[in-house]
């Protein structure tokens, strides 16, 4: 190794950066077009209510990772903090697991990307496209963290732009101040489908609203990328908290504030909101409203596409970076090869990068071939993982405090203290449970079993299982007592 390469990440996301990391991690394609999805399948009133409930548990969870982080602002954040206050296999399944369901995603976000284009291009190859984004988002990574971090700063720069333009025309169509059929009101929550059998607000009761959290966890994972960027973040102590407590009034407005305009101006029933999970900009909720505008429908659909093209970009930026700092911490722990924990002169992990792209790249080409449903399962597999990666780093939290106490630290002393403890992360654990067993329970209620759902929709809970069991087998590990959980940053 070079005596004039560093061999640790760099500390170069500025305030700034990171908070508007934060925001890029919880606005996606998710708001953009599962949006729609969820009124038409809980109604405005049901939507809203699963995206509030969602938001809460994901606060209190950010709450949890923010004491962490603040306290020990170190490569691998959950993976690491599993490993010191858990059992070193809960460690390396969440490492594993969650590096998996980054690789995954920026495939998901390649194809998307070439779709995206296409509403432009019709006849170009999809698959030139991908190449093209996958390099662009490369070289932004390779370059060093303060490019991507800048990057990420302009791409969830319009986003952030978009859907407060989104929200406060909506609010002005609502109260009638725009548009051409006056007020809207509440006529949407009182809507009935009598040939569906269904009315607002609420449409397919409890069942409905399950699927709904699933959409709703999927939007908003991402967030916990704040977590893992704390390692090369200028002044965590300070940022890190400042990024972690705007969360929740990041997810009130951008995503309780739409999803409440969408329920008021466009009916449950609407054909193009059934059809939102297609990755088409015809069918976005936030095209529908602007089309409604007098004089800009010509244009909405564009503008709407590149809006949705950079939120794609943004993901696959995002999932670039945390996978390959993700498998770089493994690597420093012993769960990955030794040579993914390399960096060169600039900190960054090239080996993990070109890893996490290529398995991202494998995918996608497995896509184009015609394999759909063999990329349809590893989606779903990649974001069925958040909620397990979530549901972890609750528990980790409430091993942190535990052992915090029992080491005669004082509460005092914590340089960032989780808001709702021991509730907070107690609540987001019951609820991330009961969505990674309960919202597919549509598979079972199918006149027609499907093997193909039923396993897209929980392999990856066993997959978990038995990476857990396998290393603790292999390693011989035990749970961390409280007394010897370190509360070192500078030790691994």
């Amino acid at each position: 190794m070079k005596t004039d390469a560093p061999d640790h990440l760099q500390r170069s996301i500025g305030a700034r950066q990171l908070s508007m990391i934060a925001i890029g991690g919880a606005i996606g394609t998710g708001l953009f077009l599962a949006s729609g999805g969820a009124i038409a399948q809980a109604g405005p009133g049901g939507a809203l209510l699963a995206y509030a409930i969602m938001g809460a548990a994901v606060y209190c969870m950010m709450q949890s990772l923010g004491e962490m982080a603040t306290q020990l602002p170190i490569a691998g954040s959950f993976e690491t903090y599993a490993e010191r206050f858990v059992d070193p296999s809960l460690g390396f399944a969440l490492g594993w697991n969650y590096w998996f369901s980054w690789s995954i995603t920026l495939a998901a976000e390649l194809v998307a990307g070439s779709l995206i284009v296409r509403f432009w291009f019709p006849d170009s190859n999809p698959s030139l496209w991908a190449m093209g984004f996958l390099t662009l988002l490369m070289a932004l990574n390779l370059l060093s963290v303060k490019a991507y971090a800048e990057a990420e700063y302009w791409f969830a720069g319009i986003k952030v732009a978009t859907v407060l333009i989104f929200i406060v025309v909506g609010v002005l169509m609502i109260v009638g101040l725009l548009g051409n059929g006056g007020a809207v009101g509440f006529a949407n929550w009182h809507l009935s489908d009598a040939a569906a059998g269904k009315s607002a607000p609420f449409v397919g009761g409890f069942t409905a609203m399950l699927l709904v959290f699933l959409v709703a966890g999927f939007s908003f994972q991402g967030t916990e990328a704040v977590g893992l960027a704390a390692a090369e973040t200028a002044n965590p102590e300070k940022n890190v908290p400042k990024a972690i407590n705007s969360v929740f009034w990041r997810i009130v407005l951008f995503y309780i504030g739409a999803i409440a305009v969408i329920g008021f101006l466009i009916p449950f029933n609407d054909p193009n909101l059934l059809r939102s999970g297609e990755e088409n900009i015809a069918y976005s909720p936030f095209t529908i409203v602007f089309q409604h505008l007098p004089g800009v429908g010509a244009w909405a659909a564009n503008l709407m596409n590149f809006v949705i093209l950079s939120a794609v970009l943004s993901a696959g930026n995002s999932s670039l970076y945390v996978g390959s700092r993700m498998l770089y911490a493994m690597a420093h722990s012993g769960q990955a090869p030794a040579r993914c924990g390399h960096v060169n002169q600039r900190g960054v992990p090239t080996t993990a990068l070109w890893v996490t792209a290529l398995i991202g790249a494998l995918a996608f080409f497995a896509s184009t071939v015609g394999e759909q449903k063999i990329y349809q399962l590893l989606y779903n597999a990649s974001g069925l993982t958040g909620f397990i990666i979530w549901l972890g780093i609750a528990i980790c939290h409430l091993r942190f405090r535990r052992a915090w106490v029992a080491q005669g630290r004082r509460l005092e002393d914590l340089k960032f203290r989780a808001r709702f403890y021991p509730l907070g992360p107690w609540a987001a654990l019951v609820l991330f449970v009961v969505v990674l067993f309960g919202a597919n329970i549509g598979v079972f209620q199918a006149e027609i079993f499907s093997w193909f759902d039923f396993i897209s929709s929980y392999i990856l809970i066993p997959i978990a299982v038995l990476l857990y069991l396998g290393h603790k087998v292999w390693k011989k590990t035990r749970l961390v007592p409280l007394q010897d959980c370190n509360f070192n940053p500078g030790q691994d």
